[in-house]
């Protein structure tokens, strides 16, 4: 670890904490050269090119910069809040300017959350590396961690920030204005015994223990120790069984656990735990609410594509609205990073034959084809190795579709799909497990499958080339505005063959009706439909659009008035078997929350297995109807327990949170429901509640539950402070932490909440 605390000297009459780096750095160079500090270029365009001076500070958290010229202010930044490190001319921005500066003295700092790059330029080539590895090696020390050291890590640097004369000590005015940071509301004479106005030795020592102490927890540890000291083997094992309910291998997950999370060795030895290890144990990702086990991929990834929820991008470039907004690269980089498997392209004829992404006829920046396609071929298979899908609109002339198909077989090679798997003709969709590594069109195609392998396609044959999908969206709304539907007029074009030969079993096809669909419909065919349209269906049809799914592809998009790139409610869709379910990802919210909480299992590869009756042809699973068939429901009891390090939402001076707990069941129409908890005045550091929220669940498959934690308010709406969703087939029974997310998605430890989950048949 490079980072730890050390304690001034205890006869100073204000001892502290200081955050100071390990001796094992003076061995790390990289990081020698980053205390040191060096000047770089920041780049945000062609023509933005400034020197700045960046240095690591001491506590190996912060960087610091500023520009070389004297008197400017200086700006900071988290290595916690940096995802990544990317080498070489990885961004729009670095791409730019790839002719002035060579690669290897260029890098991009990707920042978590919806937070714009950093594009830097270095001196040197050596100078380049040192920073790249330096913060690669940061972040792994930050990510290696554990619940402990991240409250430790977390008290440091509200430490700092409190500490404002800078001499890395505390008086009390400066330990008063650290609690109000921390969303404590506290009594000075509580730690202050000695009246001083400053912390002493002692006093430092208790108001540490203030702010780290766990009763709630001890509350737990010493009902099941026999002494109040220590949990023998069984009584760990006893405490596993009646809480945890835990069936198989007991004893070796106790003395597992044990060695796992046990700090003091003569403990291990003893094969006892102490109340740090049981506290290890249950902030660790084994006493975590989502069950390990299905963090990583644990399903089969044999069945055919339509038996799979795939997670779906909308608009990919965009990074803001569908207006005005910015287009992008980085919009496909950031959704494939997140496990997204199907992206989205507007293409329109563009400048010198070359094809140009941006949502038409609005005023969104432009970016060209081949540079989504080339992210595409480099991003891909980062975060999954399973199929991407491309989803192209496709506004272009037929000799720019030949360019995009030309750039499509030229950049992606042998990851585009371009014949069917094995040369054979194949009566069904092939798996995510058969297509891993490669990247499928989805568009409109000149005749069928069959045609093309038997090779009776004309080039003279004509396709409509355009999905024409706002133009269903703008009827289906009824929309009047004149100003807008001119852009929608529907256009018959020629379709180039050489595109239409890249699609493959992603077929392009207008939805007439469920009927005909069971008639006609081919299962290398998908059709795509406007939230309303999905909606109405679902509403008068929902066993048969169950039925659909399980045959063949469906992709639901969000309505063409939704200009604020707003999203729709994805469960609805879900509820009927629809498997791409295409969000704009660019928006934060309730919806990504649950795009987020359904991908996060199963190795978060973008695929999860639609449930057994949502698969089988023989099954006529509604629904707006779910007690029919094999129902089994569930009664889901949540008793919130505690709090731990709630974040700030005002930064109001002096401000306190006072947080409630709200509990949401997304699923079928029978099971949304939602409960909260009391909200509890002025605590935002360790509120504590006991309050017990009571749910029936009727289809425990579909459903996703989403813990959410908000800043009670009485006179208007409640701010937000954190959140965390996961399916309720991954929820672990018992005494369960819940390591909160912020608006974006991105963690923000060590902030949690301590529940009592229990899980029983409704007979």
């Amino acid at each position: 670890m490079y980072v730890h605390y050390l304690l001034s000297d205890p006869s100073s009459p204000s001892s502290s904490p200081v955050l100071s780096c390990s001796s094992g750095i003076q061995a790390d160079d990289d990081l020698k050269s980053m205390f040191v500090g060096t000047v770089m270029r920041k780049i945000k365009s062609r023509t933005w090119k400034k020197q700045r001076y960046f240095r690591l500070q001491e506590d190996c958290m912060t960087i610091w910069y500023k520009s070389k010229k004297a008197g400017n202010t200086h700006s900071t930044f988290s290595v916690g809040d940096v995802e990544a490190v990317r080498e070489g001319h990885q961004s729009e921005v670095l791409l730019s300017i790839a002719d002035e500066f060579p690669p290897d003295r260029c890098f991009t700092l990707v920042f978590r959350g919806r937070r714009g790059n950093l594009d830097l330029v270095a001196e040197s080539a050596g100078e380049a590396q040192s920073w790249i590895k330096g913060i690669r090696k940061l972040i792994d020390n930050l990510e290696n961690m554990g619940q402990r050291e991240k409250l430790d890590q977390w008290i440091c640097d509200w430490f700092k920030k409190a500490d404002k004369n800078r001499d890395g000590q505390m008086n009390f005015k400066e330990v008063q204005d650290l609690l109000k940071m921390m969303n404590v509301d506290m009594n000075e004479s509580l730690f202050d015994k000695s009246q001083s106005g400053t912390l002493e030795d002692d006093e430092f020592v208790l108001f540490y223990k203030m702010l780290t102490q766990r009763e709630d927890v001890l509350r737990v540890f010493q009902e099941y120790s026999g002494d109040g000291q220590k949990l023998t083997l069984q009584d760990l094992k006893d405490f596993l069984r009646e809480e945890q309910l835990r069936e198989d291998g007991v004893q070796q997950y106790a003395l597992k656990l044990t060695e796992r999370y046990e700090p003091s060795d003569t403990a291990r030895m003893l094969q006892v735990m102490t109340f740090d290890g049981f506290l290890m144990y249950l902030t660790s990702p084994e006493g975590s609410i989502f069950n390990p086990t299905m963090v990583e991929l644990y399903q089969d990834m044999t069945q055919p594509l339509c038996h799979y929820f795939i997670s779906s991008s909308h608009n990919t470039y965009l990074l803001e609205d569908q207006i005005r907004g910015h287009s992008s690269v980085e919009g496909y980089i950031r959704a494939l990073k997140r496990g997204c498997r199907c992206v989205e392209v507007d293409c329109w004829d563009g400048p010198n034959e070359e094809p140009i992404v941006y949502h038409g006829h609005t005023f969104t920046s432009k970016i060209f084809f081949k540079d989504v396609v080339t992210v595409l071929g480099n991003y891909a298979f980062k975060a999954s190795q399973y199929p991407v899908i491309l989803s192209i609109e496709n506004h272009c002339s037929v000799e720019q579709q030949k360019v995009m198909a030309q750039h499509l077989t030229q950049i992606l090679g042998d990851k585009l799909l371009k014949t069917p798997l094995h040369g054979k003709f194949p009566i069904g969709l092939p798996s995510p497990e058969d297509l891993k590594g490669k990247i499928l069109l989805k568009g409109k195609k000149i005749g069928g499958l069959e045609d093309s392998m038997n090779g009776v396609v004309d080039d003279s044959l004509m396709g409509e080339v355009s999905d024409e999908e706002e133009t269903a969206e703008f009827n289906d709304d009824h929309h009047r505005n004149d100003s807008i539907r001119h852009r929608v007029k529907k256009s018959k074009q020629s379709l180039s063959k050489e595109l239409s030969d890249c699609v493959v079993y992603c077929k392009s096809v207008h939805f007439s009706s469920f009927k005909h669909s069971q008639i006609h419909s081919k299962f290398y065919e998908i059709s795509s439909f406007t939230e309303s349209k999905a909606r109405k269906h679902i509403r008068e049809a929902g066993a048969e659009f169950v039925l659909h799914n399980a045959r063949q592809l469906s992709r639901v998009y969000p309505s063409g008035l939704r200009t604020d790139s707003s999203n729709f409610n994805p469960q609805d869709m879900w509820n009927a078997g629809c498997q791409i379910v295409a969000l704009n990802f660019q928006t934060a919210g309730v919806e990504m929350d649950l795009n987020d909480g359904l991908f996060c299992q199963n190795g978060h590869c973008g695929y999860v297995l639609k449930p057994a009756f949502m698969r089988n042809i023989d099954e006529r699973f509604d629904p707006e109807n779910p007690q029919n068939g094999g129902y089994k429901p569930l009664s889901l009891s949540i008793q919130v327990i505690s709090g731990q390090q709630l974040p700030k939402v005002n930064i109001k001076e002096g401000s306190i949170i006072d947080p409630l707990v709200r509990v949401e069941i997304h699923g079928v129409p029978l099971d949304q429901a939602k409960q909260e908890t009391r909200y509890i005045d002025n605590n935002g550091f360790n509120p504590v509640w006991y309050d017990t929220l009571q749910f029936t669940i009727h289809v425990p498959e579909l459903a996703l539950v989403r813990f959410v934690v908000e800043d009670y308010d009485k006179t208007s709406k409640n701010d937000f402070v954190g959140q965390f969703t996961l399916p309720f087939t991954c929820i672990q029974p018992g005494y369960r932490h819940i390591h909160l997310l912020s608006k974006d998605g991105t963690s923000i430890p060590p902030s949690s909440l301590f529940v009592h989950v229990r899980i029983t048949k409704l007979t």
